[in-house]
């Protein structure tokens, strides 16, 4: 699995949100079909085949959005949210493989930052970006995306 640290633009997004303990998180698949279903109820798309996941993780909880990216947030459709992600220095690595996998993934990107003295901001938002060229993975139960965790300035 590649790491590295990028700077990644600013980006706007309108999409749906959810919120709960970590125990409920087998709920967020059911967002990803909800999000797919109002896609067309979102103006200003951008051309970008991807499904852009911000979350916030806390001690006992967590807030997730699955969201589209879009040129402006204007005309939020009922039940959604639009916001902005602000540019910023994330630890980047991709995800393959079953959804049991994942906090593997997770952990070693850790074990990574924590090797080159890179520090989580947990003020700010990770992102998850599902590309559309891999869905046919994903209906096969297989996950393929992309982790952006953000950090403070390196140590």
């Amino acid at each position: 699995m590649s790491i590295q640290v990028i700077e990644k633009e600013e980006i706007k997004v309108v999409g749906i949100s959810w919120n709960g303990t970590y125990s409920q998180i087998s709920a967020l698949p059911s967002l990803f079909k909800e999000m797919l279903n109002r896609l067309e109820e979102v103006s200003y798309q951008t051309n970008e085949p991807v499904l852009i996941a911000p979350f916030h993780s806390r001690e006992t909880e967590v807030t997730y959005y699955v969201t589209t990216p879009v040129e402006k947030i204007e005309e939020v459709p009922d039940g959604m949210v639009g916001f902005t992600i602000p540019s910023k220095n994330y630890v980047c690595a991709t995800h393959k493989g079953s959804h049991d996998e994942v906090e593997n993934t997770y952990k070693r990107i850790f074990s990574w930052m924590d090797e080159y003295g890179y520090e989580q901001d947990h003020n700010a938002l990770s992102i998850e970006v599902y590309k559309e060229d891999n869905k046919h993975l994903i209906e096969n139960g297989e996950l393929h995306f992309d982790i952006y965790l953000p950090v403070k300035t390196y140590k």
